[in-house]
């Protein structure tokens, strides 16, 4: 039971505007702490096909209660995220990849909340990833009521010609031969071999706004929390949304817009120089950058790329700069296009911190930065300003927790004076930035309706830590564009969750 002195120990914690928001009802849940919400590839213990069809079967208005129910036995976090991302690759189709389908590529992005939260509050991104498989659950019976088929073991490809046949069938865009070759590629390789390769394809071309170089990264970090063990369906998911190609003819015969950056790219990283890894880190070329890529074309951009690190410019200012662009996209023309710049060089960061391929890492970015012009063409009519390099700071109202709860309450109805606030907060006062992004956080439990809720916010708050110090609270100002302020009412999945723990 939550005691008057836990309330205001909470209020004290998070402010006024996260405080009031009532969490009492997780009370009646374990504590969830950090290392229950694994970081690390680990084995996953218990049934979890059990759960896998609790989630499956279990109508919208009584899983949560369901689950509940089963945390309360003993099932752990990490069952329960195996569960929830084995029930969505088996049953909701990745094509297109987006749309119904963000019940499966949002499941990292909540585990990234989950990871961020207070212990208590950690299963609140849970129960919300679970809800939303519901909902898009019920959009997949609608659209045609697609399942994942068994792939029998004599119809696959022997194992030691795995490698070579799932290259051949991607390049060739051949779903079949693709099917069979990842379904063994599962059985017989490790995440890190097998992820080499889907890098380069999840990158390759444009379609579906940068959703399959989201689902790469998602699907890997995913995997690296519940266990390699639970692979095959994810591979064959993810192999499925990768070789889609709409209506569009075959790419491996045609010249196709979505894909010829991609292929020109290959042939322009040759041109970097050696050693590109280390340079110098200046304002000044993250300005030239910024001020290219808001009227460049995807070769152009990407050219750009290759003469500053040519001119011995550190690759982190190549980052600021593609980080700021997706700032500014977004400040401009807040939407759903605008919101994916940012999960979409989100994902292109992370593949180019994890691959431990050169080559892949040099494609990644300059696939990266032509991506961004494609996104400009598709947010008609955009103004000049705001422009995130010239965002001017305006005044606060009062100071430390007082003063984010006043940036919240402007981030409802004034998007604009909340982005210049933050930047004042952050300018005098780096410190703050953690009060800020927990309080963020706590508002997108309460207030966030929609997977990209989660998927931006997981995004922008991940990758603030990424951007170099004198960029980055730019960056976070310009995240106030879709994050959720302090007004209006509790999302509809916590009041269900709440009712769920009465």
């Amino acid at each position: 039971m939550t005691t008057r002195r836990d309330f205001l120990t909470q209020s004290a914690q998070f402010g006024v505007v996260a405080g009031a928001v009532d969490f009492g009802f997780l009370q009646n849940l374990p504590a969830l702490s950090a290392q229950q919400t694994p970081r690390t590839l680990a084995p996953v213990q218990g049934d979890v096909e059990a759960l896998v069809r609790l989630i499956e079967d279990s109508p919208r208005n009584r899983l949560l209660e369901e689950v509940a129910t089963r945390i309360r036995q003993g099932a752990s976090y990490q069952q329960i995220l195996s569960a929830l991302m084995l029930a969505g690759v088996r049953g909701i189709q990745p094509r297109p990849v987006g749309f119904k389908f963000h019940a499966v590529l949002a499941v990292n992005s909540a585990h990234i909340a989950s990871l961020s939260a207070q212990d208590r509050d950690r299963w609140l991104p849970l129960f919300w990833a679970l809800d939303n498989f519901k909902n898009s659950q019920a959009r997949n019976a609608q659209e045609g009521d697609w399942r994942m088929s068994v792939q029998p073991a004599d119809c696959l490809p022997a194992a030691e010609q795995a490698v070579s046949e799932f290259r051949t069938a991607m390049d060739a865009w051949e779903m079949e031969r693709v099917d069979r070759a990842v379904a063994q590629l599962a059985r017989v390789s490790s995440l890190n071999d097998v992820y080499e390769m889907m890098w380069r394809y999840g990158a390759r071309d444009f379609r579906d706004i940068g959703h399959k170089v989201i689902f790469v990264a998602n699907s890997y970090r995913t995997l690296v929390t519940i266990g390699w063990r639970h692979a095959e369906p994810i591979l064959r998911s993810l192999a499925y949304a990768l070789v889609d190609h709409s209506r569009e003819a075959n790419p491996a015969t045609s010249d196709h817009a979505a894909d010829r950056p991609g292929r020109d790219n290959l042939r322009r990283l040759t041109r970097i120089r050696a050693g590109w890894q280390r340079g110098t880190i200046m304002r000044e070329p993250v300005v030239e950058l910024l001020a290219t890529l808001r009227t460049s074309n995807p070769g152009d951009a990407a050219e750009a790329v290759v003469a500053k690190l040519n001119d011995r410019v550190d690759p982190a200012c190549v980052w600021d700069a593609l980080f700021l662009t997706a700032g500014e996209l977004l400040m401009k023309q807040p939407g759903i296009v605008g919101l994916h710049t940012f999960t979409t060089v989100n994902a292109f960061h992370f593949g180019y911190q994890t691959t431990a391929s050169d080559e892949t890492r040099r494609f990644l970015m300059l696939q990266a930065a032509s991506f961004l012009p494609m996104f400009r063409a598709r947010m008609m009519n955009l103004p000049a300003t705001p422009r995130i390099d010239t965002l001017e700071p305006a005044d606060v109202m009062g100071q430390g927790q007082a003063a984010i709860d006043d940036i919240f309450t402007s981030a409802t109805t004034d998007k604009l004076a909340a982005a210049r606030k933050t930047l004042s907060l952050l300018n005098a006062n780096a410190d703050q930035a953690n009060a800020w992004l927990a309080t963020s956080r706590r508002l997108i439990f309460a207030k966030g309706t929609d997977s990209h809720d989660y998927k931006f916010s997981s995004a922008a708050l991940e990758d603030f830590q990424h951007i170099t110090p004198a960029w980055r609270n730019r960056f976070l100002a310009a995240s106030v564009y879709w994050l959720k302020g302090s007004g209006g009412a509790d999302a509809p999945v916590l009041q269900r969750t709440r009712a769920a723990f009465a």
